[in-house]
């Protein structure tokens, strides 16, 4: 580690930590705010933590647990499998919820659709190889979905890993790629729509409330479906 990091993290426990505010709300939301202490900048709000960054150190970000939600043992773990790749970002310090991550630029997905961006197909198929390296080092790619990867320069990242020891399957990923082939190139990409956040909230809630109740109604078949059998034979 070298001593413009040392210094970063001198900052960090120091000035940051001591009157940094963040609470999670609903673990399903992103967490909330309560108070950033100058000069150091929001960078982006996640269900189980904010990520943010001071102006002095461009290149990389510190991302803080909310108090109560878990995951920081398993965030480690998973940046230690994944070592350096060019899709993901890297941990450079970990300790007590608060991880120093190598910063990656771009543009969500989820953004992209808001602001009417073209998203290549690059992108994707980017973001897919990403995913089959994350497997190939023993990872589970979870919680893959719009805001958690991102456009730059025409190529896909992968932003958030911090579920990728959750060995369940997870289609969050295969789900936006449907879409993105079926309804967002054939349609929204040609006539470069701007669809609203209000719309996308709208849509990410319904699909949430949808995929919920199709987890239980795939854990209560298997219930039936071998009580059934038992009463055959």
């Amino acid at each position: 580690m070298n001593e413009h990091i040392h210094r970063l993290i001198e900052i960090i426990h120091q000035d940051l930590l001591p009157e940094f505010q963040v609470e999670s709300v609903n673990p399903h939301d992103p967490v909330e705010i309560r108070y950033l202490p100058h000069p150091w900048q929001l960078i982006g709000r996640g269900n189980y933590a904010a990520v943010v960054n001071h102006p002095e150190y461009h290149d990389v970000v510190v991302k803080i647990y909310a108090p109560g939600r878990p995951g920081f043992a398993e965030e480690v773990e998973v940046y230690r499998r994944l070592g350096s790749h060019s899709a993901f970002s890297e941990c450079l310090y970990a300790q007590d919820g608060c991880l120093v991550l190598k910063r990656l630029y771009g543009v969500t997905l989820y953004d992209c659709i808001q602001r009417g961006l073209r998203i290549p197909k690059q992108v994707i198929e980017d973001i897919d190889q990403a995913l089959d390296y994350a497997r190939q080092r023993g990872l589970y790619p979870h919680d893959v979905h719009g805001r958690n990867v991102m456009m730059y320069e025409g190529k896909g990242l992968v932003v958030d890993i911090s579920d990728f020891l959750h060995e369940e399957k997870c289609s969050k990923w295969d789900n936006l790629k449907r879409a993105y082939y079926w309804l967002y190139r054939p349609i929204l990409s040609p006539l470069r729509l701007k669809i609203p956040y209000f719309l996308l909230n709208f849509v990410r809630k319904t699909y949430r409330c949808f995929t919920n109740l199709k987890e239980k109604n795939q854990k209560s078949v298997p219930q039936s479906s071998s009580t059934s059998m038992t009463t055959r034979s």
